[in-house]
């Protein structure tokens, strides 16, 4: 198994991540535990503000999508990295002003934000709102005027690009909750909308083509399909874009079926941005745009494990063998809702050849709680440690207390050191906000 430079197996032949034992880890801190690499976080988000330091004279910002991974600790990582963040909720906006992350260096998404939401980020400085609906700019601009203030935005545009994995499409019409078609008009009619707004102020466009990408060239297409677009707003409203936001959607490494990405290749996928976006703004006569991308799966999602403790072991003769463990689907959804692979390994016993296949089943009372299928590893003994790699994106974010299972606790991993970044639920916590009305208690 290829693993990266900060998780390797040690001379016990046990996993090691961050400089400590992962065996030590879930020892100390218990499983099933979500276990995150500092340094590799922090490499992550240097990667991309530097590119645009380098490669765009630093006009630019880097801004964390929170929704990958979201709490106190990863603000305050952001805060001293020096790049903004993305936020998709009002809880995702508190959890950011608690950690004392500068707001100004906020930007909102979402296609059906609420009142409630809009208006704390507009008491709160929010920096700016990505805007989704005709209905949420006049929202906007009644509490922008009832406040007293002029609010920044960006626009939500589709350019007819679709990117996931491996492959792109272009198409007439993006279909999706998300924007506005610049080949229909409703993104022009948007623009034109906002324009007359007297307490908003448009800046630019947001655009995002899908998600786990590997194939540079879509992002080039976008880019040149949104500077296209920029130069006949400007030449049909008078609008001249000086914020453009080309998203994120850069791949990571799940298993052997996907490439095994270094900084370069992140380096690379920005820099193709870039070179587009700079020769399209000579061609058409723009001024360079302040250039925003929102990575998260790829700063966060290898920089995460998963630690499980193996219970169960049933073997189906000629069927199927499960190796059930501690956790599941309230802390991992993603293979029951579309079937993601991971790739998997007993952490105490890493250097064991693999002699099976199994299937590892979590503790729900579903069938079709399971987080990995057909998986190599030695033979699984009860107690054994397991690790699922590259759960440090839309793991925790996704979890739940379904049967009223606890979300398991994460630790922030450092030079051989292990903090508590998210504290363990206790059974009081589940049961916190129930409530016996009066007349249940007769």
């Amino acid at each position: 198994m290829n693993l990266r430079e900060t998780l390797k197996i040690n001379e016990k032949g046990h996993l090691e991540i961050g400089g400590m034992d992962t065996v030590d880890i879930a020892e100390k801190f218990g499983t099933p535990l979500y276990v995150f690499d500092e340094d590799y976080i922090r490499k992550m988000m240097r990667v991309y503000k530097n590119t645009i330091e380098k490669e765009y004279d630093g006009n630019g910002q880097v801004l964390y999508a929170s929704k990958a991974f979201s709490c106190e600790a990863i603000y305050a990582i952001a805060k001293q990295e020096g790049i903004g963040v993305d936020v998709v909720s009002g809880g995702e906006l508190y959890t950011a002003l608690k950690a004392g992350f500068p707001l100004k260096k906020a930007y909102m998404h979402g296609n059906n934000k609420l009142l409630r939401e809009l208006d704390f980020a507009l008491d709160n400085g929010i920096g700016s709102i990505v805007v989704d609906s005709f209905r949420e700019a006049d929202i906007i601009e009644e509490l922008a005027g009832n406040k007293g203030i002029k609010q920044n935005v960006l626009i939500r545009i589709n350019p007819g690009v679709e990117a996931h994995t491996h492959a792109f499409i272009q198409t007439a019409r993006t279909d999706s909750k998300f924007g506005f078609s610049v080949s229909d008009g409703s993104a022009e009619e948007l623009i034109a909308y906002i324009l007359k707004k007297k307490n908003i102020v448009l800046k630019g466009y947001h655009c995002h083509i899908g998600s786990q990408i590997f194939e540079k060239r879509s992002f080039e297409l976008a880019a040149e399909k949104v500077m296209d677009f920029s130069a006949y707003i400007k030449k049909k409203l008078g609008f001249e874009v000086s914020e453009l936001n080309m998203g994120g959607g850069f791949g990571v490494w799940y298993n052997e079926e996907d490439p095994k990405l270094k900084s370069a290749d992140y380096e690379n996928y920005l820099k193709a941005l870039i070179k587009t976006i700079k020769e399209k703004a000579d061609e058409h006569g723009l001024k360079l745009p302040y250039l925003l991308i929102e990575p998260g799966r790829s700063i966060v999602g290898e920089a995460g494990i998963t630690l499980y403790t193996v219970g169960a072991i049933k073997e189906i003769k000629g069927v199927k063998k499960y190796v059930a463990v501690d956790g599941g689907m309230f802390d991992n959804p993603r293979y029951a809702l579309y079937q993601s692979k991971y790739s998997v390994l007993l952490a105490n016993r890493a250097k064991e050849p693999c002699t099976e296949k199994v299937t590892v089943a979590g503790k729900c009372c579903e069938s079709g709680d399971l987080i990995a299928v057909d998986v190599s590893l030695p033979e699984a003994k009860e107690g054994d440690v397991m690790a699922v790699l590259t759960t440090g994106a839309y793991n925790y974010s996704m979890a739940s207390n379904y049967n009223r299972n606890f979300i398991p606790a994460a630790v922030l991993v450092k030079d051989g050191k292990a903090d508590y970044i998210i504290k363990p639920q206790t059974y009081e916590d589940i049961v916190r906000n129930d409530l016996i009305p009066e007349s249940l208690k007769k």
